[in-house]
């Protein structure tokens, strides 16, 4: 489902998230992470904040032994088959909400909603920050110049757009 919240300056749309998450036990790390690049078919971010776009998935890590797979609107998230003697897997998307913000003011909006520089190195497209919007923790994803997601709880998802929709 995909709900577009009219703006004057920018864009703003509200999408399902078809998130999960895996995370390593600390003493079967280099075996978890060899695990989970072989079951996704792709090398894995190194450090906090990086992503990797592969097939329709942002490969996010979120914590030194924690990843997001966020798969595109419209698919759903994998959930691969971790061994539990090295690791886990849980489904997130019926907890989290994508906002999809776009346009040239975005990073004078997201100013008054969120503590985060926008011209930083650590938000430069394809990072990824977790960051605090009104005492609400999310996950704020740039996609690209003038666009990012938000990945939010979804009981606070109405009132952080309308939030949104209030700082243009």
């Amino acid at each position: 489902m995909v709900s577009h919240i009219p703006v004057k300056n920018f864009s703003l749309s509200m999408a399902d998230c078809a998130l999960s998450q895996v995370e390593g036990w600390e003493r079967t790390l280099a075996q978890f992470e060899a695990s989970v690049s072989a079951l996704l078919g792709s090398k894995l971010p190194a450090a906090v904040g990086e992503t990797i776009r592969h097939r329709g998935l942002h490969i996010i890590r979120i914590a030194p032994r924690r990843l997001w797979l966020l798969a595109d609107e419209g698919s759903e998230a994998p959930l691969p088959g971790i061994d539990p003697q090295i690791g886990c897997s849980v489904s997130l998307g019926e907890g989290r909400v994508r906002l999809k913000l776009a346009g040239p003011d975005i990073a004078r909006v997201l100013s008054k909603c969120i503590v985060v520089d926008w011209h930083a190195p650590t938000t430069a497209r394809g990072r990824a920050v977790q960051t605090s919007f009104h005492k609400v923790g999310v996950l704020l994803l740039r996609t690209d110049d003038t666009a990012c997601d938000l990945l939010v709880p979804r009981s606070f998802a109405r009132s952080l757009s309308d939030w949104i929709e209030e700082a243009d």
